[in-house]
């Protein structure tokens, strides 16, 4: 089934997408939540409607988002973590303590679009990617070192 996303859905697509979905999904999950609807011909005429409007409004997220990503570029994270003698952490470093360690240099950026694609279990070097826009995403190194 077609639906149209009414918000950003992880792993699935973005604000305004047309996006195909098996039926219980779509019915069960993304409707009810109110993350979509369905993808008739007379909400995709009122879509492309809403698309031509915000055009000039979303080139402008874009490039707010460009710029944010270029401020971003050449921050560097130290993220300090309770480890044992071998260098293991107790739990593991997760999108908050990098949304936290973020906002201490006084970015203000939402946790749920902050990436960690390898689980950080120990000491060391490890990148971040942080999706600003659907187009515009940063990638942000950091360090784990022990407190």
């Amino acid at each position: 089934m077609q639906v149209i996303l009414k918000e950003d859905v992880i792993n699935l697509g973005y604000k305004d997408d047309i996006v195909n979905v098996k039926n219980g999904y779509g019915r069960n999950y993304l409707i009810p939540q109110g993350k979509a609807i369905i993808a008739s011909e007379s909400a995709k005429k009122v879509l492309a409607e809403n698309l031509k409007q915000r055009a000039h409004k979303l080139e402008k997220l874009k490039n707010d988002a460009k710029e944010l990503a270029e401020k971003l570029q050449g921050v560097s994270l130290t993220i300090g973590a309770k480890t044992s003698s071998t260098g293991t952490i107790f739990g593991s470093v997760s999108n908050i303590q990098i949304a936290e360690g973020l906002e201490k240099l006084g970015f203000t950026i939402d946790r749920k679009i902050i990436i960690i694609k390898e689980s950080v279990k120990e000491v060391g070097s490890y990148k971040a990617n942080i999706k600003l826009h659907k187009e515009v995403s940063v990638e942000v190194p950091f360090e784990v070192v022990s407190e």
